[in-house]
């Protein structure tokens, strides 16, 4: 009897153990989850509810802002995400990364040395660079994509086709002459606007304006008291006579 409780004994202890090992290699396996405090000013939703400042944001969440409206996403020493208005964005984050999906409006992103970053619009993907910390701009237009890079270096990738952007720069991916859509109001950004009336119609006004001055009457000039006017007489014809007489 005694051996069996020493026995039973030892199996439990012996399965507690094995059940801690277990459950101390599955959290050392899992990732550290970060956790986001927003901090929001005016009309904004964390997936689809009305956020309020000092709250929670979970990686994942889709943050959307209304007119005149905004958020900034703390993620401590990895960096800060700020939405501006009328922008809806997907973030992702982890303690090594930053991802986020811009689909429409702006985000300003900074981001810690270290941290890789990468945030992608419907035009291209924007990838700064993870050796030391950025900061940069991302608008999404209706017909492009702008990106303004303040501090750091990031890339803009269209397609197969890379452009570096630098510090003080900024590049644009995406098709400015894309019809239904209201011109950019960056400098040099949008396509020129070309007159609308055809240019044999400035000929024809040209010639109207200096016809009209060729046919206009020149008034007769009078001077001094001895001017007479000059009447022709409708039944004698060529007769005249002078006013006065």
């Amino acid at each position: 009897m005694l051996g069996k409780n020493i026995l039973r004994k030892s199996v439990c202890s012996l399965t507690a153990i094995a059940v801690l090992c277990v459950y101390s290699s599955w959290a050392i396996a899992l990732p550290n989850t970060l956790m986001g405090e927003i901090t929001v000013s005016g009309q904004v939703t964390v997936n689809g509810q009305t956020a309020v400042s000092n709250s929670t944001v979970i990686s994942g969440s889709t943050i959307v802002t209304g007119a005149n409206s905004s958020a900034i996403v703390s993620l401590g020493k990895t960096g800060r995400v700020e939405i501006l208005a009328d922008s809806n964005l997907v973030l992702n984050f982890t303690e090594a990364g930053i991802v986020g999906i811009l689909a429409s409006g702006k985000a300003r992103v900074a981001n810690a040395a270290g941290v890789a970053t990468t945030f992608t619009t419907k035009d291209a993907t924007i990838i700064a660079d993870a050796s030391q910390a950025n900061n940069f701009l991302v608008e999404v237009e209706c017909s492009h994509t702008h990106v303004d890079a303040t501090t750091g270096f990031v890339t803009m990738r269209e397609g197969a086709s890379d452009r570096q952007v630098a510090a003080g720069t900024s590049a644009t991916a995406g098709n400015l002459a894309q019809t239904g859509c209201v011109p950019c109001l960056r400098p040099d950004s949008a396509p020129p606007v070309r007159f609308g009336v055809p240019w044999w119609l400035f000929l024809v006004a040209g010639g109207i304006i200096a016809t009209s001055f060729l046919l206009k009457d020149e008034p007769d000039v009078c001077e001094g008291a001895d001017c007479d006017t000059i009447v022709v007489s409708p039944t004698r014809g060529g007769g005249s006579t002078q006013g006065g007489q």
